[in-house]
């Protein structure tokens, strides 16, 4: 019964600062980086107060997104730091509990806190950062959608089955046209059945038309070509214009890790580096669990005799999240340029925050 008091006052203790630190970050994040875009949209393209609040809105859930580890960190330094210097830690000691029973309610908020990250990250986050987007090109800049773009992909889908997938390797806005296509056509079992490749594909006003190309009939059966055809010219067999084909495309940031997983394999069929979507797409995992690490890192250091101030915790925090990014930016430099496997590099910061914490916490059990 006492343990269970003892719980949920460390919990609410925690809870509280982690809120706390949501604000703060949030509001130093926002005040360095979201306001100043703000007045450059404000004073560049006369953005009005409808869309400048959009942007702010829409802006928001990207900017928390970051906050949750740093918060959890703060969280965990600042409350056992207050517990030790005020002897609360040496009174719980005193009645027999471990420090591993004292330090529970932190490290499962933190993982309750991972856990939460990564459904907001991929529920909200992604449509928060389309619709951001969407205010900026189209009701701010005033833009017609037509940029040149890499990595195009369209779909279409009926009854929830792909029937046509088109890959073009590049979107030229200055002449209207596709470079390097793949078409690829699915029977009713999501077996391709006919492909078609061309050199590029231009846009006459109505239709894209294709050059310098070859169709391949597949044999459903074996896999393997039955009929193949060159040709010079052939319509693709899409009704989307220049406009509708670049507004289409998402950034990765805008992608769910779903849509990511779907782009990975479709570029990989067309022997496309796919370093950074993966980078993108492990990141999705190890940026939200980085709240569970900081929280294993935050509760042993929160006990050092030196941290027995709010701002000696805040500076820790500080510290702390400086060489967990400055990892974190390291490897995902190592992932795109091909030196580790994205998978690898990306969880690099976690793997020694892990190591970290559990070495941490081993010592303060002692």
């Amino acid at each position: 019964m006492h343990l269970r008091i003892l719980d949920k006052y460390i919990f609410r203790e925690v809870l509280l600062t982690f809120l706390f630190g949501i604000c703060a970050f949030s509001a130093v994040f926002i005040g360095s980086g979201t306001l100043f875009k703000i007045a450059k949209y404000i004073t560049d393209y006369g953005a009005s107060l409808q869309a400048v609040v959009k942007i702010f809105i829409f802006g928001l859930p990207s900017v928390i997104m970051w906050t949750f580890p740093m918060s959890m960190l703060l969280a965990s330094l600042l409350t056992f730091g207050r517990l030790s210097s005020s002897s609360e830690i040496t009174a719980m000691k005193s009645c027999g509990i471990s420090f591993g029973r004292i330090a529970a309610p932190a490290i499962i908020m933190g993982l309750i806190v991972s856990l939460c990250a990564i459904a907001f990250n991929e529920y909200v986050v992604p449509w928060a950062n389309t619709a951001y987007r969407n205010v900026l090109y189209y009701e701010i800049q005033g833009n017609n959608g037509m940029k040149s773009q890499e990595h195009i992909i369209l779909k279409d889908i009926e009854k929830g089955q792909i029937q046509r997938l088109v890959y073009a390797r590049l979107y030229d806005a200055d002449t209207q046209t596709l470079q390097g296509i793949t078409l690829q056509d699915f029977d009713d079992d999501g077996q391709v059945r006919h492909v078609e490749n061309a050199e590029y594909a231009e846009w006459s006003g109505n239709e894209w038309t294709m050059h310098n190309g070859m169709l391949y009939d597949i044999a459903s059966e074996e896999g393997k070509s039955e009929h193949t055809m060159r040709f010079s010219t052939q319509v693709l067999p899409i009704r989307a214009n220049p406009k509708q084909i670049v507004r289409e495309q998402k950034d990765p940031e805008e992608l769910t890790m779903k849509e990511l997983k779907a782009q990975i394999a479709i570029m990989k069929t067309q022997y496309a580096n796919t370093n950074k979507l993966e980078a993108e797409y492990y990141q999705r995992i190890t940026v939200p669990m980085a709240s569970l690490i900081f929280a294993l890192i935050g509760v042993p250091l929160g006990l050092q005799p030196t941290r027995n101030s709010s701002s000696a915790g805040f500076a820790m925090s500080v510290i702390i999240i400086f060489f967990y990014y400055a990892l974190m930016t390291m490897g995902n430099a190592l992932a795109r340029g091909g030196i580790l496997t994205p998978m690898l590099a990306v969880w690099l910061p976690n793997i020694v925050g892990l190591i970290a914490g559990f070495f941490l916490i081993r010592r303060a059990s002692r």
